[in-house]
């Protein structure tokens, strides 16, 4: 209250400012969650001070997050999902809103009320953030294709490698660091069989590691008795789980090509497959043709890339269409 010129002055105790809310925005600009700490918070409204001046409004702490991160309750329920320009922010947890100075308290009765509001608390939040996309590029094969081998001549990862089928249990993933220091994820999953929609060897959670994959390679070994029955066999399997996984980009890699019985195959295999489907042979062992492979998969990143940054700016355009007729209401 204002009382120091006037005795018989009002009250006049701002309001406090609401406190800032905590929001996820997905973009390009970062690909990891490695810069999240375990605590995240909004800032503070500030308080009300007198002559009516009302607080400010705490500032929204805006986090920066890779496309296709979810965000997971305590009872591992689904919550939010920014795997799309549409869907690219996610309000985590919401500012409290700021308490009401003495003035708001005035009455025809009370008319110099000594008594102003503390502000709400904000809301208190527990998520399990987690990226749905495993990886840019998924290598897709039967055991012993040599999946391992060639996110080995490639990257930086080691993935154990054996002659014997399913050395892969669990996925590996590898970064390709490109000249323009461009970095692109690789992912070894462990080897498909035929009937793995039916959950036979790793079955659904071999499949559910290629779902987080933006694009595929398939790697067939050429040197085996019928290499075009493992790629009906892995495109089938495919579709049985999930249709949409064979609509995605891919190569299929014709793989082992150091082996005579793979070189004789590999004219009749391309004639099998079809002009419509790219195949590139390669030696994961010996690095044939591993160039290639990299500019084609560097192609691929790169279209995808300009696919989600022209969604984002549409969208982003939209919402700006959408803010301006809302004003001008």
């Amino acid at each position: 209250m204002s009382l120091c010129h006037n005795e018989f002055a009002g009250p006049d105790g701002g309001d406090g400012g609401n406190g800032g809310h905590v929001l996820f925005q997905a973009t390009l600009n970062v690909n990891s969650l490695s810069h999240l700490s375990s605590i995240i918070k909004g800032e503070d409204g500030e308080k009300g001070f007198p002559k009516n001046c009302f607080g400010r409004n705490g500032n929204p702490m805006i986090v920066e997050v890779p496309y296709g991160t979810t965000f997971k309750d305590e009872n591992n329920k689904l919550v939010a999902d920014l795997s799309s320009a549409e869907a690219s922010v996610f309000i985590a947890a919401r500012g409290g809103s700021g308490g009401k100075g003495n003035r708001f308290f005035a009455t025809s009765e009370n008319q110099s009320p000594e008594v102003a509001e503390y502000g709400a608390e904000g809301e208190t939040i527990t998520y399990v953030v987690e990226i749905s996309t495993m990886a840019h590029i998924g290598l897709v094969g039967f055991p012993n294709a040599g999946k391992s081998t060639l996110l080995q001549a490639i990257s930086r990862a080691r993935p154990k490698v054996a002659s014997y089928p399913f050395t892969t249990l669990k996925p590996h993933v590898g970064m390709v660091l490109y000249d323009d220091l461009e970095q692109i994820s690789v992912a070894d999953v462990p080897g498909l069989i035929e009937d793995a929609h039916k959950n036979r060897g790793l079955g659904i959670s071999f499949l559910k590691h290629i779902e987080r994959c933006v694009c595929l390679l398939f790697v067939i070994d050429l040197s085996s008795p019928d290499p075009i029955f493992q790629l009906q066999t892995l495109i089938s399997e495919l579709k049985h789980y999930n249709p949409s996984l064979i609509e995605r980009p891919s190569i299929v890699l014709a793989n082992k090509m150091d082996l005579k019985e793979a070189r004789e195959k590999y004219v009749d295999f391309v004639k099998e497959v079809g002009k419509e489907v790219v195949v590139v042979p390669i030696s994961a062992k010996h690095g044939l043709n591993l160039k290639e492979l990299l500019a084609r998969i560097r192609t691929f990143y790169d279209q995808e890339t300009d696919k989600l940054k022209k969604k984002h700016a549409e969208s982003k355009t939209k919402q700006t269409e959408l803010d301006l007729l809302t004003w001008t209401r």
